[in-house]
């Protein structure tokens, strides 16, 4: 297969990748169904449409089992669920469904999950569909394992969500795309990470709006393929700030702070180059010091625009190109006019 980087306008283009449904923020409940969850009693939905949920339950799930072209809009109208161990919401099947929020919610898991058959059930929302997570309240997440898992897409444009997870707080196969909301994730692993065993050109993080704060122990965004930021705000504490093959920033605002490197183009997927690309917007990095490198590339790095702020010993390492045609580049308080030679 050939690689392929492309041109500076962008790898994905939103206006692709977001349907009109995915950006309504309210849903349509004139004919909605309506439940209350009950403690011991699941919820299951078997059929295309729009289920308002309301109340407060211990170990009930709300199960999708629609048609493989159904799309089902489950809008939380503030939920309280706490599962011992399996998930609150379970996509089992459906084209795509959407969870939106119309007023504050809370779904819990606390302790190990176990498996449905031979599936291990790993989420708070755990979906085998696309999903996409939007609305106007905040949804809060606690689980010992991942936070919310998609085994297709998984799409947010909309909403706060505040997840705290002992695993991944956001997790999907094929892609992670973020519009606009807010996401708080406090994980022992991974905040964001994508990855499709599969094939190597899916596994990509797109944001293009938006807040993202991320305080988590191991990467706090991990993309098998590409990783893209076309604007928001992203702050990030972590093992590693941003791991990807081909990461392109286009625009935002963006701060890490690594105790290893704060920006990790590395060699994941053989569609891409491994390349870090600068075009606009502000990163700003700090690393603690020793064996760590702000900006780290296994092929080239290429800033055509934007600031680039750097606290570090080891400001870059690549084992390629690299090459400055515009922008800015401040390395420990101190503007400097060229990329510097590999560290290592």
């Amino acid at each position: 297969m050939a690689k392929e980087n492309t041109k500076i306008t962008g790898i994905y283009n939103e206006s692709e990748l977001f349907s009109s449904r995915d950006l309504k923020q309210t849903a349509d409940t004139s004919s909605a169904v309506s439940y209350t969850v009950k403690s011991d009693e699941n919820i299951t939905i078997t059929t295309e449409g729009v289920y308002v949920i309301s109340g407060t339950a211990t170990n009930s799930t709300i199960y999708v089992e629609a048609a493989s072209d159904d799309k089902v809009q489950i809008v939380l109208n503030g939920v309280s669920i706490t599962n011992t161990n399996f998930p609150c919401i379970y996509v089992k099947s459906g084209d795509k469904v959407f969870i939106t929020t119309s007023d504050d919610s809370t779904l819990s898991v606390i302790d190990t999950f176990i498996k449905d058959g031979s599936t291990k059930t790993d989420g708070v929302i755990f979906s085998r569909s696309d999903i996409t997570l939007n609305g106007t309240a905040t949804l809060t997440i606690n689980s010992t394992d991942k936070g919310v898992v998609s085994k297709d897409d998984l799409k947010i444009t909309g909403g706060t969500y505040n997840i705290t997870a002992t695993s991944k707080g956001l997790q999907a196969n094929d892609s992670f795309a973020m519009s606009d909301g807010e996401v708080n994730i406090k994980s022992d692993d991974d905040g964001i990470h994508t990855e499709n065993s599969d094939d190597d050109k899916l596994g990509y993080v797109y944001i293009g709006g938006g807040i993202i704060n991320i305080d988590v122990v191991d990467d706090g965004i991990h993309a098998i393929s590409v990783v893209q930021v076309d604007d928001g705000k992203i702050n990030i504490t972590a093992g590693e700030g941003i791991e990807g093959t081909y990461i392109q920033i286009n625009g935002g605002n963006i701060n890490i702070d690594a105790t290893y490197d704060g920006i990790n183009a590395a060699n994941k997927s053989d569609s891409y180059n491994a390349l870090f690309e600068m075009n606009n917007g502000t990163l700003t990095i700090k690393v603690d010091e020793g064996d760590t490198d702000a900006i780290d590339s296994n092929g080239d790095i290429t800033i055509n625009g934007g600031t680039i702020d750097i606290t570090a010993s080891l400001p870059f390492d690549y084992v390629g190109e690299a090459t400055l045609n515009g922008g800015k580049i401040i390395i420990n308080g101190n503007e400097v006019s060229e990329i510097p030679a590999s560290t290592k």
